[in-house]
């Protein structure tokens, strides 16, 4: 269990645009636009964003060079990394990772464009970076086991996002191996993510993903310094991986790093609410056409989930019927599900549209969900799903292994274009969010980001 630390760190510190295959940069550059529209919506849109970035304003941190997606004005790029983190998950809406869990750009992608900013860096070290980022988050939370890491109480994408963070700024600074290896030192001293949250739909989920996206930036721009932090802060005795699971499995870090690219498991979320919920989604909208369902002739519904999917968006059950906000919205597989039949689509506006709705409410309370055999021996390489809806005219069932936006069900580019088009669309000219669009997919040949993240500021031209 030695080295693990510094193998990761000279992956990071080594790692070039050149080096990575055609696919790697493809879909590291189809995130950067999904991760985007996302931000942008959330900036307009999300409860949360007003108030931190008042928050920001009075500790004096709304001053600087760094871009917030979709905002005027500029801050410090640790302020902007938290905000910009913080709005990446708001909608949850952002990509996620099935086997390891977790989200990996909304951490990663923020640390990166603001230490970019810092450094003027070009658009093929931030793909670099990028991608340095994603690797090393998701290869720590397999390394954990993150069903183990959640029955701890922790999130990893906030927990091992800290990490990526730093792996992706140090590599946008043109810190050195030893110096990546000393911001993982620090890192582990700031590595956190309550899910306390779920208990009653509070906002910690947006800030510690955010929070995890400034402590990464900081974290390398004090090894950048020279400031030394932990040897050994992932294997060591009090490491990580000791620290926040029972049985880790270390190296699976490192497994075939460099070669087998965990990137290309990234998915894409094709509706706003936590991915457990997709696959019965799927299942939902299916059905719903396949049988010309009427949400009013509905009896029941019952849906399978795995044990770790369950625990998040089905229990309690009384309270996942009857969500209060958003967050509990997002939340409550019973939630989105009436949604989606009520409505045959599951957007961000939904929640505005069904959180208080009698109708939506009263299809909630038909809503049951348990644990299913089948659907848990496809986790956690898979996040499945089964539905079984009752009405009059009989039961109507269909299981689903992948849901749409996993790598092997991946969106189409209209489909990933549409998302971008539909979430910027109330803020953007369709000019401007083309070429917002157009220039995050084409990165590569930008020789510095800021004229682009200045495209996302409505009224630019």
């Amino acid at each position: 269990m030695t080295n693990i630390t510094q193998q990761l760190a000279e992956f990071a510190a080594g790692l070039d645009y050149d080096d990575l295959p055609a696919e790697v940069t493809h879909r590291a550059k189809q995130l950067l636009l999904d991760i985007t529209g996302i931000s942008l919506r959330a900036r307009h849109d999300a409860d949360s964003t007003a108030t931190m970035r008042q928050a920001l304003e009075r500790l004096g941190l709304a001053a600087g060079e760094a871009t917030v997606i979709g905002d005027e004005g500029g801050f410090a790029p640790t302020a902007a990394a938290l905000l910009n983190g913080a709005m990446a998950h708001s909608l949850d809406f952002d990509d996620t990772h099935a086997a390891g869990s977790l989200h990996s750009s909304a951490p990663i992608v923020p640390a990166a464009l603001a230490a970019a900013q810092m450094a003027g860096a070009n658009g093929r070290d931030l793909i670099a970076a990028i991608v340095a980022g994603y690797e090393v988050q998701i290869r720590l939370s397999l390394a954990l086991n993150p069903k183990e890491h959640y029955e701890r109480g922790f999130h990893p994408t906030a927990t091992t996002g800290t990490f990526g963070a730093a792996a992706a700024a140090g590599r946008v600074l043109g810190l050195d191996a030893t110096a990546i290896a000393s911001a993982f030192g620090i890192c582990g001293s700031q590595a956190a993510g309550s899910m306390q949250f779920l208990a009653d739909g509070a906002w910690n989920k947006r800030f510690h993903v955010g929070h995890a996206a400034a402590n990464g930036l900081l974290a390398a721009a004090l090894a950048a310094e020279g400031y030394v932090g932990a040897s050994e802060p992932l294997e060591g005795q009090s490491g990580f991986f000791r620290a926040y699971a029972p049985n880790p499995q270390p190296r699976l870090a490192i497994a075939g790093l460099g070669e087998h690219w965990e990137t290309l498991s990234l998915a894409v979320k094709p509706y706003p609410c936590c991915r457990y919920s997709h696959a019965a989604l799927d299942g939902l909208f299916a059905l719903r056409e396949e049988h010309g369902i009427s949400p009013d002739e509905v009896e029941a519904v019952d849906i399978g989930l795995s044990q770790t999917g369950w625990r998040i968006i089905g229990a309690p059950q009384p309270e996942k019927r009857a969500p209060k906000n958003v967050v509990d919205g997002q939340f409550s597989m019973p939630f989105v599900a009436a949604v989606a039949l009520r409505a045959g689509q599951m957007t961000w506006d939904d929640y505005a549209r069904h959180i208080d709705d009698p109708h939506t409410l009263a299809l909630c309370r038909k809503v049951s969900t348990r644990v299913d055999a089948q659907v848990d021996a496809e986790f956690p390489q898979q996040m499945s799903g089964v539905v079984k809806v009752t009405t009059p005219r009989g039961e109507f069932e269909r299981f689903i292994r992948i849901p749409k936006g996993e790598p092997e069900n991946f969106v189409t580019d209209e489909e990933l274009r549409a998302k971008f088009d539909g979430l910027v669309e109330p803020y953007l000219s369709s000019t401007q969010a083309a070429a917002l669009a157009e220039g995050l997919l084409s990165i590569e040949g930008q020789n510095n980001v800021d004229a682009l993240l200045a495209l996302s500021r409505p009224g630019v031209a």
